[in-house]
C-alpha cells in the first residue's frame, strides 16, 4: 500500500466517524495497537523536542532500504496520533518519506483539534521523522 493508499484509508474510516468525541476514542484506540516500545529505547537521543508530553521515535534502516520505526508516548491521544503517523511512514524509504505530504492531517481535521501544543508536537514528530530519513538518505550516498 502506498502513503497515499494508507492515508486515503486513514481519512475514509474517519469519515465514518462524525462526532468528535468518537474520533479522539478512535485516535486512543489506534495508540493501543503500537508495537510494545522498549524502555531501553526510552532514552534523551529518542525523546522528541517540542511536545507538550513525552514522545519518543526510533529508527533503523533495514537491510532493503526501508526505514522501520519504533514510537511510544506517555499520553494517550498522543499515541494514536503517532499511531496514525507510523501507520501512513512506517517501513518506506528516505525518498518516499521525504517525498509525501501528509494531507490526511488537515483532512481528517486533526489539527484544527488539537490545542496550540499538541500542533506543535505534531509538527515536531513529523520533522524527527523527516531527520530520521535524510540521515539515512545520506548513508545511502
Amino acid at each position: 500500500m502506498s502513503i497515499n493508499e494508507a492515508q486515503d484509508e486513514i481519512i475514509d474510516e474517519f469519515e465514518g466517524l462524525s462526532d468528535w468525541m468518537d474520533r479522539y476514542a478512535y485516535i486512543i484506540d489506534l495508540g493501543n495497537t503500537l508495537p510494545e516500545f522498549p524502555e531501553s529505547q526510552k532514552t534523551p537521543q529518542n525523546l522528541i523536542e517540542g511536545c507538550q508530553s513525552r514522545v519518543w521515535i526510533d529508527a533503523k534502516l533495514s537491510d532493503d532500504g526501508h526505514i522501520d520505526f519504533q514510537a511510544d508516548s506517555d499520553a494517550l491521544i498522543v499515541k494514536g496520533i503517532v499511531a496514525l503517523l507510523m501507520r501512513v511512514l512506517n517501513h518506506r524509504t528516505p525518498d518516499e518519506i521525504l517525498g509525501a505530504d501528509l494531507y490526511f492531517i488537515d483532512k481528517i481535521g486533526l489539527k484544527e483539534h488539537l490545542s496550540p501544543t499538541r500542533s506543535n508536537g505534531l509538527v515536531a514528530m513529523v520533522k524527527q521523522i523527516h531527520d530520521y530519513a535524510r540521515a539515512f538518505k545520506m548513508l545511502e550516498k
